[in-house]
């Protein structure tokens, strides 16, 4: 797929194949640097001192974009983070398939939220930084159901921190969401793609 001119280098603080795919579909070259983030570590922190869901993943954002532009001189550099919220309760990414499980049982049925930040830093500093949250409500699937598409998902369900994937067969655990669909996949692109034109990365 060929891409767009772009004015300046632009370059995400992620190994995130999702987010990285959001960009090339746009046909937006962009440079990967992960940020090599201890997230578990530092949101367990956080927790412990009852920092809002919001302030996490705000702060993980801008501790990777951060981290990451001071690497790369005069680079717009995008660091993303996700957090899930059911009834007060902050997850975390599934370790295995067993905890996958439980996490989307813990779910079923119910209503949780997904924030989304996405912070934008230049030469070591932050120039820019958004936070979108999306309301989704999974129906009461039935056991067998939730074996089959675990089978059929496989590990991918461990690459983010809701278990599911909603542009895939995820789709099938909802029964209502409300909010952009970037927001749901972890980076509320819209939004990032308004300011990058704005600085002039991007054509108007």
């Amino acid at each position: 797929m060929s891409s767009l001119p772009v004015a300046r280098a632009v370059v995400l603080a992620s190994g995130s194949t999702t987010r990285r795919a959001m960009f090339e579909a746009a046909g937006i070259p962009i440079g990967i640097d992960p940020a090599h983030v201890d997230e578990a570590e530092l949101k367990r922190s956080m927790l412990a001192d009852a920092v809002p869901p919001r302030d996490i993943a705000d702060f993980l954002a801008e501790l990777k974009a951060v981290r990451v532009s001071n690497r790369w001189n005069g680079a717009l550099v995008i660091g993303a983070d996700q957090v899930l919220v059911q009834n007060g309760v902050v997850f975390d990414k599934p370790a295995d398939l067993d905890h996958a499980r439980a996490h989307l049982q813990a779910l079923r049925g119910r209503r949780h939220e997904l924030i989304s930040a996405v912070v934008i830093a230049e030469n070591g500093a932050v120039v820019w930084r958004h936070m979108a949250t999306a309301k989704l409500e999974m129906r009461p699937f039935s056991d067998q159901f939730l074996d089959a598409y675990l089978a059929a998902a496989g590990e991918r369900v461990l690459a983010s921190v809701s278990a599911y994937q909603v542009e895939g067969l995820g789709l099938q655990l909802f029964n209502r969401i409300e909010g952009d669909h970037f927001t749901i996949l972890g980076l509320p692109l819209l939004a990032v793609l308004d300011y990058l034109r704005l600085r002039g990365v991007l054509a108007s």
